[in-house]
């Protein structure tokens, strides 16, 4: 596990298509077996550029999450522009990763996962799912409650209220 963390930004290439010009974040070693996702470039850059935060965990080894990413690439001429008003933020994790082991970090405050999500009004079980989506606003306090995992907004209208913050 720590020689994937260390050696994890050359090998983890799957993750949002290039033309969504995603913010990557590549997980951290921090020791112990634990891994750090660092947001605090992402929040800066979308205070300075009055943007919406969408941050997408995925897993380099998560069909799911490929599933996503596969389905954006196709759906991209229609979905772009829907994307404008958000900093897209692309954490590349593995399956590997358990909750336990992941911490997000923003400014000087590193938090666990499941504390993190409680942080940022996350009213989901507080377990890891690939892919998980926050839609935050540069405050880092969610915009809507988003579902998670495998299935969610696949069709490009769903996309789309999502991205509208239809509930």
């Amino acid at each position: 596990v720590g020689l994937w963390a260390v050696s994890a930004p050359a090998q983890i290439t799957h993750g949002l298509p290039a033309a969504y010009q995603a913010l990557v974040i590549q997980p951290k070693a921090l020791g112990d077996g634990k891994f750090e996702f660092d947001l605090t470039a992402a929040v800066a850059q979308a205070r300075e550029r009055n943007k919406r935060l969408y941050v997408y965990l995925g897993a380099h080894d998560c069909a799911y999450c490929r599933r996503y990413e596969v389905f954006l690439t196709a759906n991209s001429k229609e979905l772009l522009s829907h994307f404008a008003p958000y900093l897209i933020v692309d954490l590349r994790g593995s399956l590997n990763m358990r909750a336990e082991q992941l911490h997000i970090r923003v400014g000087e405050r590193s938090q666990p996962y499941a504390t993190f999500q409680t942080s940022i009004g996350d009213e989901r079980a507080q377990r890891l799912v690939y892919p998980t989506v926050w839609l935050l606003n540069a405050q880092v306090k969610p915009l809507m409650q988003m579902p998670a995992g495998a299935g969610t907004f696949m069709t490009v209208a769903e996309q789309i209220e999502v991205l509208q913050l239809v509930q």
